[in-house]
């Protein structure tokens, strides 16, 4: 019956989805990651104690930067439930890691060791995540208090168990997502990590839509909009998805019934323009928040202190130039930055010359790094530019369609296309081994 099906009965993505459906194993994996994401759905609904929800609206409404971090955790931060953090903790400290392994000795050794190795790298990242949520915790903590959501904070007195309830529910949340996101990755369909950010993203839509679109009047507006929304999925998919081919040529000798053989063989090395994700985003938006969150902290002082607060706090906000410009230099550096420092890590020269390999025209070894090191500057400049443009077009089409809809950011674009599309691969991978045809062609 399936068979049949294959013959063009139903469009290709429906007649794919109704394959992997067919596949008792392959299905059971579907269900078991949608299973997986509704109880993550779940959790982000479980508020901490104390909380006052009418203070709470009224400091999101006030303070833009709290509801552009909202976008990315689905509500739960708005609602400051046990998993408000998220798995940012657990992604700040894994980017941690990935930079400090090429200058600390110990872990440079542990990343060579293949899997026990990188298990070791994971336990490490673990227990990195730990101080980061907690620190990011407190922070929140501090500001719920200043804002009069939360009650007194502090390790003394009547305020101690309060705070330490609400940091390590906090902490206890991240560690959970993190928990289910592995789950994922092991007996499910996807990267888990990634699908537990792509869910966020996804339940807090209906909303961005509706602030963004629905309480607007600016038809015409909004459908210019909507085609610059189309037409960055399409660049997203587009630059996502480009490479460059490097030519590779494989030639060894081997022995087999005491004659030697010379096997050969041409293929080529893929070298993404985008290698870099959606890290340097993550990572320019972080810099970029901390000066004006950190500015809040101390905007209700009276004097010096107080105005100068103040005046950073009204200055790196979404809204204003400044913060825009921030955000594109600062993509621009880390996609340059993280590109080099992980194919820097790959040594692919070196395992080329391992495996008998060598590019066209280019002697083995030091030469052959020399030239990848300078195709991967080249075209890493346009992945930085591309990025850079990314984060910046929600401004640039606000000020052109006069549609204040910043917090349809096309940061969460760039996730949802990327997440999409690698769990995509993986179902079309997975059919593909059953002689099926696939989400991708």
């Amino acid at each position: 019956m399936i068979a049949e099906a294959q013959g063009g009965r139903f469009p290709r993505l429906i007649q794919a989805a109704i394959d992997a459906f067919s596949l008792p194993d392959l299905r059971a994996k579907i269900l078991f990651t949608l299973a997986i994401l509704a109880l993550y759905r779940f959790t982000a609904h479980i508020p901490l104690p104390g909380i006052d929800s009418d203070q709470l609206d009224l400091l999101f409404d006030s303070n833009q930067l709290l509801g552009f971090l909202d976008l990315f955790s689905g509500g739960a931060l708005r609602r400051m439930s046990i998993v408000a953090l998220g798995v940012f903790p657990y992604i700040t400290a894994s980017i941690v890691i990935q930079l400090l392994t090429p200058v600390v000795p110990q872990l440079q050794d542990l990343s060579r060791e293949g899997e026990t190795g990188r298990a070791k790298l994971n336990r490490y990242t673990h227990w990195l995540t730990v101080p980061i949520a907690l620190a990011q915790g407190y922070g929140q903590l501090v500001l719920l208090e200043q804002s009069n959501v939360l009650g007194p904070i502090g390790f003394t007195g009547d305020a101690l168990l309060p705070t330490v309830a609400a940091l390590l529910s906090v902490v206890a949340g991240t560690m959970f997502l993190v928990w289910l996101g592995e789950l994922i990755t092991e007996k499910g369909i996807g990267n888990g990590i990634s699908l537990i950010i792509f869910a966020g993203i996804v339940a807090g839509f209906p909303s961005m839509l509706s602030h963004g679109f629905l309480d607007r009047d600016n038809v015409l507006g909004i459908g210019f909009f909507a085609i610059i929304g189309v037409l960055i999925i399409a660049l997203i998919v587009m630059f996502n998805e480009a490479h460059r081919r490097i030519p590779v040529q494989y030639g060894r000798s081997i022995f087999r019934g005491g004659r030697m053989y010379r096997q050969s063989g041409a293929t080529y090395l893929p070298l993404r323009i985008n290698s870099a994700g959606m890290i340097p985003l993550i990572f320019a938006f972080s810099i970029v928040i901390l000066p004006g969150t950190a500015a809040t902290y101390f905007a209700t002082n009276t004097g010096f202190i107080g105005d100068i607060a103040r005046f950073f706090a009204d200055l790196l906000i979404p809204t204003e130039p400044l913060y825009w410009v921030m955000v594109f230099v600062l993509v621009v550096v880390f996609t340059f930055f993280y590109t080099l420092v992980v194919f820097n890590q790959q040594q692919l020269a070196e395992n080329l010359q391992r495996n008998g390999g060598f590019v066209l025209g280019i002697r083995p070894g030091k030469p052959t790094q020399d030239y990848l090191n300078r195709v991967i500057v080249r075209i890493t400049l346009g992945g930085a530019l591309f990025l850079g443009f990314i984060a910046i077009i929600p401004y640039i089409a606000s000020l052109i369609t006069d549609v204040q809809a910043i917090s349809l950011s096309s940061t969460s674009l760039l996730i949802m296309v990327g997440v999409g599309l690698d769990t995509l691969r993986q179902l079309e991978a997975q059919l593909m081994m059953r002689n099926y045809e696939g989400f991708l062609r």
